[in-house]
């Protein structure tokens, strides 16, 4: 047996194997050994956790608009990693776009590695994007090491990242399928928010309508035809329309490769509850009413969407126009980071589902099908990144002790089920004084670490 560092004993652990009372045993930031709680495992340091947290693995975000640089002002990444940091998560994914330069060639993938340095309490990975016109760059920036690309089907929000055409979309996808790439998409129609009403004033009931259902579901099916056409595997993000659940089940069953998300904000809040003006639940898709929301949630049980991630996206407060509260004019995005595992698990509790469900979609499934190696399990070869989560308690969230760097959110005064007591990062708690996150890429490139070394991940 490998000399250990670290061995933590809990009467609740998430393993592979489901939730059973487990001894980890951690050596070089690596779990070696996941055994039963008696075990004669010993080390320099011994944590026992109390009666009332669950060891969990850390939570994998792949959907994190960090924004840095450029508008770092709406969020750095120092910040959202001590938010990740606060909310579980040990591991994130950030979008190619809100940043300047957009992570759309290799220059702009080392501008970003270069801004992020060495102040990030989390791993941080990168997304890149594809826009119009750089689909011959895309094998470039996967070879650098991007974890797969973002497209949008409909305007970004920022001019500096285009949206692609079908035809673009197709182009992009076959040079993907030849390197086996993966391809997120932001699935809306332009033409049917075109035809839909004006989404501006106060009543949410206009903006919702400005964002119809059918905008993803038209979307979505030309991403899986162009998908089925040319083999490549696709993504598709922020899911809030349940309209598109039946189509997608349908592509996987005749061997489309599409994997689908949804977010903490489409599984807790609802249409008829949001309040005029209340601009801080504007994101894009919306939120939609109550019915499809408890759909979506039939949509996870049956395995149709595969994970749960935040999509946060935040801003600086005045972009939300709480002066005016009019959602036509509103940023859209939501920033919950650090709110994402008490928000999902206090509705997954209360539907029946357990922390085995929520692990999976939060922690597991992210990693999976992003391709982040060594992480979202509590396995021996996979990092010792873990979450201790006190289920049974209860959290009044106030905006003002969130990390984010703009805390504006719609949870505000939420009571929430379930409180984060610690994260740890390759097997030492992280300490919000002292950044230690690496920066990640694909299999077989290599990342700078905090220490300034070269380092295979």
């Amino acid at each position: 047996m490998t000399e250990l560092d670290l061995v933590v004993r809990a009467r609740r652990v998430l393993t592979e194997g489901g939730e059973s009372a487990r001894c980890v045993g951690v050596a070089g930031g690596r779990v070696v050994a996941v055994e039963p709680y008696d075990s004669a495992l010993t080390a320099p340091r011994s944590v026992v956790l109390t009666d009332d947290e669950v060891l969990l693995p850390g939570l994998v975000d792949t959907h994190v608009h960090v924004n840095e640089p450029g508008r770092t002002e709406w969020e750095g990444f120092a910040s959202a990693t001590r938010a990740a940091a606060a909310g579980g998560v040990t591991t994130i994914v950030d979008m190619p776009l809100n940043s300047v330069p957009p992570t759309v060639d290799t220059g702009a993938l080392s501008v970003k590695r270069a801004a992020a340095g060495r102040q990030c309490h989390v791993d941080v990975g990168f997304w890149g994007g594809a826009v119009p016109g750089n689909t011959p760059r895309l094998r470039a920036l996967h070879d650098a090491g991007v974890y797969g690309f973002k497209c949008f089907l409909v305007h970004s929000g920022v001019d500096e990242f285009p949206h692609l055409s079908a035809d673009g979309l197709e182009e992009a996808l076959a040079e993907l399928r030849s390197f086996d790439g993966l391809m997120i998409v932001h699935a809306e129609d332009p033409v049917v928010i075109d035809e839909a009403p004006d989404p501006r004033g106060t009543h949410y009931d206009r903006f919702l309508a400005s964002r119809p259902r059918a905008a993803e579901d038209v979307a979505i099916a030309q991403v899986i035809e162009l998908a089925r056409r040319t083999g490549a595997r696709a993504h598709v993000l922020h899911l809030s329309s349940s309209d598109a659940l039946p189509m997608i089940a349908s592509a996987r069953r005749d061997g489309v490769r599409i994997t689908v998300e949804t977010c903490p904000h489409y599984l807790t809040f609802t249409a008829e509850d949001v309040p005029d003006g209340a601009t801080q639940y504007k994101c894009c898709p919306p939120i939609r009413e109550a019915a499809n929301r408890e759909a979506l949630w039939d949509g996870l049980a049956a395995g149709v969407i595969d994970c749960v991630v935040s999509d946060h996206s935040p801003c600086v407060p005045e972009l939300k126009r709480p002066d005016t509260g009019d959602f036509g004019e509103a940023w859209g995005g939501i920033s919950s980071l650090q709110l994402g595992l008490s928000a999902v698990w206090t509705e997954a509790s209360a539907r029946g589902f357990t922390l085995a469900d929520v692990t999976r979609w939060m922690a597991e499934r992210p990693a999976e099908i992003a391709g982040v190696r060594g992480k979202g399990r509590i396995a021996a070869g996979f990092d010792a990144d873990f979450c201790v989560f006190a289920p049974d308690a209860v959290q009044v969230i106030d905006p003002a002790a969130l990390h984010h760097r703009n805390p504006v959110t719609p949870y505000a005064g939420a009571a929430l089920s379930g409180a984060v007591r610690g994260t740890w990062l390759r097997g030492a708690p992280i300490d919000p004084a002292r950044p230690r996150g690496r920066l990640l890429t694909r299999l077989g490139a290599t990342a700078e670490s905090p220490g300034g070394g070269q380092e295979d991940m």
